[in-house]
This record gives structure tokens, C-alpha cells and sequence, in this order.
């Protein structure tokens, strides 16, 4: 059997109609899963689905367009997800804010409540939508895309930091309790990514270098890098892994 194989694994992937949500969707289509494409605009998901049907065939993909920050909208994601294809095998929490850069000090209260609730509690919401039915058929994989911005301070991203350090104890602690149910709770920590999410840091230049002269492999990642990490904690070559917060960076924290 191939530890990789996703054949007929259903998954919903928030966020996926571009950056690291979308490689992860077509990695996973890739490796014979069912997935679902959903961000706000239904425009961007359909592109994606679309993407997925010329590489891989029609019927492996959907399009449900969901507002993270909206309870209603998850509920209809897993409802119409069901709807659809019965269950939900696999769920990927990628999708994200950071409505701003600069010091700590500088922050709104409504931006910071815009970062900890969709990095947090929109987490919170979509993984208690899904969990049960898991634990029910004692199986299913829930991906946190969280960051190593959750690993450690940062003078511009403090609060998205401090929402995803939050997301790795979110994991840790599902872990320990959906573990008796053999589902597994994990995160992908990326570091610098080149996606549009983190174009504030990578375009700039005095950033992008001092990044790149303290990261061992020399360069920042690509979408398609952290892919292949959500591929395995969903598939039986992550069967034994859970609690664990993945870092792929380039070797920047060490």
C-alpha cells in the first residue's frame, strides 16, 4: 500500500484558492483525494476547481465559498460537504488574517480581534463542525496551518504570532482528546513563504535579505514546499503523529 495514498479521502481545505491552500488542494487531488475549495470568492474557488479538473479529472473537486470569520458560512461548508460526498476525512485550517504590520503598540482593537478570531476561533468553530463524525468512525486528520511565527517574536506580526502559538496549543490539546478516537491533530509551521499573505514581508528588500542570510538554505519557500507536509499528516504515513507542530522554514529557527 502506499503510505501517501488518499484515494477517496474526502478534505476540505480553507483558504485554498491560492498560496499554500491551493498547493495543498492539488497535492491531495494529486494523491487521489476529493477535495474541497473554499475561500470568500466563489470566482477563486471555481478557478481552482477547474485547475484540479484539466489535471486530474472532473468529480475530484468542489467549490464551497465560506467566510471564516462567519459561523454560519463553516456550517454550511461541512453541511454542504456532506451533502455532497457524505463525510469529511481530512480538514486543513489554512485559511488566515493579519490586517496589520507594525509594533504592538500601533494595533487597533478591531484588527486585533479580527487576528484572533479567524486565526483562533474560526478554528475552533470548523474542527468542532468536523471532529464528531470522526471520532464516530474513529478515524480523520485535522492540519493546522499555523507558523514559526508561533515559535517566537516578532517586532512587525506580533498578534498574528500570538495567534498562532495559540493555534499549536489548539492542536496539542485536541490531540489529547480526540486520541482515544484515533483522530490526529497537527500543525504546519511554515516559515517565510512566497504567497500573496506574506508579500508585506518578503517585498521587503532590507527584510528579505537579512532573512535570507540567516536562513541555512539561503532562500524563503514556496507554496507547493508545504504541501507535501499536509500530505502526510492526512495519510497513513502520518497515522502515528499527533500533537506535533511540523516546521518547514529552511532551517531559520534553528
Amino acid at each position: 500500500m502506499n503510505l501517501f495514498d488518499l484515494k477517496d479521502q474526502v478534505a476540505i481545505i480553507t483558504g485554498s484558492s491560492r498560496g499554500i491552500g491551493k498547493s495543498i488542494a492539488l497535492r491531495m487531488a494529486e494523491h487521489g483525494a476529493k477535495v474541497v475549495i473554499s475561500s470568500r470568492k466563489l470566482d477563486a474557488c471555481s478557478a481552482v476547481v477547474a485547475e484540479i479538473d484539466a489535471l486530474y479529472g472532473q468529480g475530484r473537486a468542489i467549490a464551497i465559498p465560506a467566510n471564516i470569520s462567519k459561523k454560519e458560512d463553516l456550517e454550511k461548508l461541512v453541511a454542504q460537504t456532506k451533502a455532497q460526498w457524505g463525510r469529511v476525512d481530512v480538514l486543513v485550517c489554512n485559511a488566515a488574517s493579519n490586517p496589520y504590520y507594525g509594533p504592538k503598540a500601533g494595533i487597533a482593537d478591531e484588527q486585533s480581534r479580527k487576528i484572533l478570531d479567524n486565526n483562533i476561533v474560526a478554528n475552533h468553530w470548523l474542527i468542532n463542525l468536523c471532529a464528531p463524525d470522526m471520532m464516530a468512525r474513529r478515524e480523520g486528520s485535522i492540519i493546522i496551518v499555523s507558523s514559526i511565527g508561533g515559535l517566537r517574536g516578532s517586532p512587525v506580526i506580533g498578534a498574528y504570532c500570538i495567534s498562532k502559538a495559540a493555534d499549536m496549543q489548539l492542536a496539542r490539546n485536541l490531540a489529547v482528546e480526540y486520541g482515544p478516537y484515533n483522530v490526529r491533530v497537527n500543525c504546519i509551521a511554515p516559515g517565510l513563504i512566497r504567497t500573496d499573505f506574506a508579500r508585506a514581508l518578503w517585498e521587503d528588500e532590507a527584510m528579505l535579505a537579512k532573512r535570507t542570510e540567516t536562513t541555512p538554505l539561503r532562500r524563503i519557500g514556496e507554496p507547493d514546499e508545504i504541501a507535501g507536509a499536509a500530505v502526510y499528516l492526512a495519510s497513513k504515513a502520518g497515522s502515528f503523529m499527533t500533537g506535533q507542530s511540523l516546521v518547514i522554514d529552511g532551517g531559520v529557527t534553528i
